[in-house]
């Protein structure tokens, strides 16, 4: 029997960069997520996009209101934590002096996962790094260090994804690859919140969809919420 408890749950989740709530960037939010769901967390920019998935990641704790995962109040530090969420929302979380494919290996190793050279040659051909899968982080174009971080984060266990806007940088056939990864990480049983600008990634991949603005938050399906990126 599918295990019932949610993998994000925020109720009244209020957030700021100060001491009260008069800092305040995002509204309060309000959300569930489900194994086998994809959320897309959209909005202009400023509304707090990207504070949101901080919260949901134990980065930054809220003003008010709670944020839980895997059922329990957020903790980034615990063992659990980190054995199922795997995330990429920080451009610079590479290790310099690896190559591509040291990386990959070290996150791979690093998590207990079997097969790692197998896995690792298929995650740097998907990604289109197989030419490129011996160079160090800062010999690569700023679109295959994005290519890198996702790749990074495919190579991991998980049961909870979270990005922020995976799509930077990528070109149409790339975006199309993720699409298909974050579907595939749906009929897993996985689940993501993601914050994006990019509404085809919405419609072909997210099961629902939170628009953040200076007035609140609102509930969308996939289509609604693609309206609601390209009327911005």
């Amino acid at each position: 029997m599918p295990d019932p408890t949610p993998l994000v749950r925020t109720k009244g989740l209020t957030l700021g960069y100060g001491a009260d709530l008069a800092s305040r960037v995002c509204p309060p939010v309000s959300v569930s997520v489900a194994p086998g769901q994809v959320l897309a967390v959209i909005g202009a920019n400023g509304t707090g996009k990207s504070t949101f998935l901080r919260a949901v990641a134990g980065l930054l704790p809220p003003l008010a209101g709670s944020v839980q995962t895997f059922g329990r109040p957020v903790d980034e530090r615990a063992a659990w934590f980190r054995a199922y969420t795997a995330m990429l929302l920080d451009e610079d979380s590479y290790l310099p002096a690896l190559t591509v494919r040291e990386h990959l290996l070290l996150t791979a190793r690093g998590h207990g996962v079997k097969g790692v050279s197998d896995l690792v040659s298929d995650l740097v051909a998907e990604f289109g790094l197989t030419d490129r899968q011996h160079a160090i982080p800062t010999a690569l174009s700023s679109g295959q260090r994005r290519r890198l971080l996702l790749s990074a984060v495919f190579v991991r266990p998980r049961k909870l994804l979270l990005l922020d806007e995976p799509e930077q940088r990528l070109d149409s056939g790339m975006r199309d690859r993720l699409a298909q990864r974050l579907v595939a990480e749906r009929a897993a049983g996985g689940g993501v919140v993601m914050a994006t600008h990019d509404p085809v990634l919405v419609r072909r991949s997210a099961t629902a969809a939170v628009l953040l603005t200076e007035d609140g938050v609102t509930r969308h399906s996939p289509e609604d919420g693609a309206r609601a990126i390209e009327a911005l």
